[in-house]
């Protein structure tokens, strides 16, 4: 019977009525149609969802600033008794960016003769690709046939000795404008 008595209301009431009546409705309608897609799913497909690759061990984290609570004033000590808890390879998150921390020499020899190219890249980022045009300059772009051509062309033009010989004056101006304010 309540069914009824929410259609008659919404024959009666003004266009201002009727939206806020209709808004709760849609949502409930939305969260209904969700529940039911999610039900649908079997759990051979949650089989195949996990991960191929265990990351590695983490300490819990916060949930906007992940692991940056655990690094005090002295990151380094920070580190290392992390590493005591959690082993040689863990794997912290920064704000949102996962950060892989290798403690062990034998570790960190292998990921870097192994895994060179993998760790050699940048993270990408929203706000780079928007100021430098996607990503295309030295500075962001992520490691590849595009960064090794312009290292090459910036250590063939820009980083001459003479290049460098030449801009030596704005250099030395640039360091004393910058200085000067702390004098």
């Amino acid at each position: 019977m309540g069914h009824v008595n929410v259609v008659y209301q919404l024959l009666q009431a003004s266009l201002a009525q009727r939206l806020l009546l209709l808004v709760p409705l849609v949502l409930v309608l939305m969260l209904l149609l969700h529940l039911a897609s999610r039900s649908r799913r079997g759990s051979n497909e949650k089989q195949q969802r996990r991960p191929k690759h265990i990351p590695p061990p983490s300490p819990p984290g916060l949930p906007i600033i992940g692991h940056l609570h655990l690094v005090g004033d002295l990151p380094h000590v920070s580190l290392r008794s992390l590493a005591a808890k959690h082993g040689g390879l863990m794997l912290l998150r920064f704000g949102t960016v996962p950060n892989l921390v290798v403690s062990s020499s034998r570790a960190a020899l292998l990921i870097m003769q192994t895994h060179d190219h993998a760790f050699a890249s940048r993270p990408a980022s929203k706000i780079s690709n928007t100021l430098v045009y996607g990503s295309s300059d030295i500075a962001f772009s992520p490691y590849g046939d595009h960064w090794r051509q312009l290292r090459r062309l910036v250590t063939t033009h820009l980083f001459t000795v003479k290049k460098v010989n030449s801009y030596r004056l704005s250099r030395l101006e640039e360091v004393i404008f910058n200085t000067s304010f702390f004098r």
